[in-house]
């Protein structure tokens, strides 16, 4: 894996309908290896790498999960609005930074019921501002800020902001690099507008019209203590998706990712989510639809500022992507 690559791009802010600075680092990154590219008016980043065969999209997004800016109040403490879903109890005493470096710390006042009394309307951002006009030095209604903490890599795991979807934008970029035999008309598409429903994704799919499509995100670990008696277990390989709350994969796609994996010795799994969606529950549905599949990254403490995943699984997202890639589906 490329240690220094996965840290960049999870450092890059670019939450949801902010996506140019991750954009243009992506382009950066993959416009040696694609035969044509450019950006839509959403702000999708579509790459094409031409091949004969079936037109085959894969999609992962760009953005992140961040917090909008709605409100300062007279003591310069900033309200704010939601760019994704949040749990509440992760979003207590962490720290956000804004577009031009400044960092803030989201608290709220004691409250008597943590369960009943501890919502987002409660929750402000504190820059330590000495009053509303010192506040608007630094920041304005509208500004949007995101998690703030650094990015640790090992030989065995990544814990950073944003591996959602940051590490599965990762995986396509390396495969993108890395594919030398390919059977398929392929377009790598990095959406924007994932966190607030696919939207870059409905988008994109309409315009490429694709015959099959993959999308790649991460998805909920299930083996921790008391965790949902779901399959996906971190270390245990690429998650081959079978359904969302987006979407049901195509049972076509799902069986050649699982033959693929099983030829080439591939770490693999299985995925049942029964909460969230991907890029591919959009894709599906564009224009007289889509054969559509997702492979996903096993991630745990998803949408905080520690998402937490196996180095071992996304290499083995990469090697599962390039062999798919050189293989005819039928």
């Amino acid at each position: 894996m490329d240690n220094k690559l996965v840290k960049d791009m999870c450092q890059i802010l670019s939450p949801t309908g902010s996506e140019d600075k991750i954009r243009a680092f992506i382009e950066e990154q993959i416009k040696d290896y694609a035969d044509e590219y450019y950006t839509d008016p959403l702000g999708n980043l579509i790459a094409h790498k031409k091949g004969d065969g079936p037109k085959m999209m894969l999609a992962g997004h760009m953005d992140q999960i961040g917090f909008l800016v709605s409100h300062i109040d007279d003591n310069g403490f900033i309200k704010f609005a939601n760019l994704g879903g949040f749990s509440e109890y992760i979003l207590f005493n962490q720290r956000v930074i804004f577009a031009n470096g400044t960092v803030g710390v989201i608290r709220s006042e004691r409250v008597e019921n943590m369960k009943s009394d501890y919502t987002m309307e409660k929750l402000y951002i504190d820059i330590a501002a000495k009053d509303k006009a010192d506040a608007e030095k630094k920041v304005k209604v509208g500004d949007f800020c995101g998690y703030y903490n650094d990015t640790y890599i090992d030989e065995n795991v990544i814990i950073s902001p944003s591996l959602d979807d940051r590490i599965g934008c990762y995986v396509m970029i390396e495969a993108m690099k890395q594919i030398k035999k390919p059977v398929y008309d392929m377009y790598f598409v990095f959406t924007v507008q994932e966190e607030i429903g696919l939207r870059g994704a409905h988008a994109s799919g309409y315009t490429v019209n694709p015959d099959y499509a993959i999308s790649y995100d991460v998805t909920s670990a299930c083996d921790t203590p008391n965790a949902l008696k779901l399959p996906m277990k971190m270390g245990a390989g690429a998650a081959i998706k079978i359904k969302d709350s987006s979407l049901i994969c195509s049972p076509e796609v799902v069986n050649f990712m699982e033959k693929v994996a099983k030829e080439h010795n591939i770490n693999h799994q299985f995925e049942i989510l029964t909460r969230g969606g991907t890029d591919s529950g959009a894709i599906q549905v564009a224009r007289g639809g889509v054969k559509a599949g997702v492979i996903s990254i096993v991630t745990r403490y998803i949408h905080s500022d520690n998402e937490m995943c196996s180095v071992a699984d996304v290499d083995a997202c990469v090697a599962l992507t390039v062999k798919m890639l050189e293989t005819k589906i039928n």
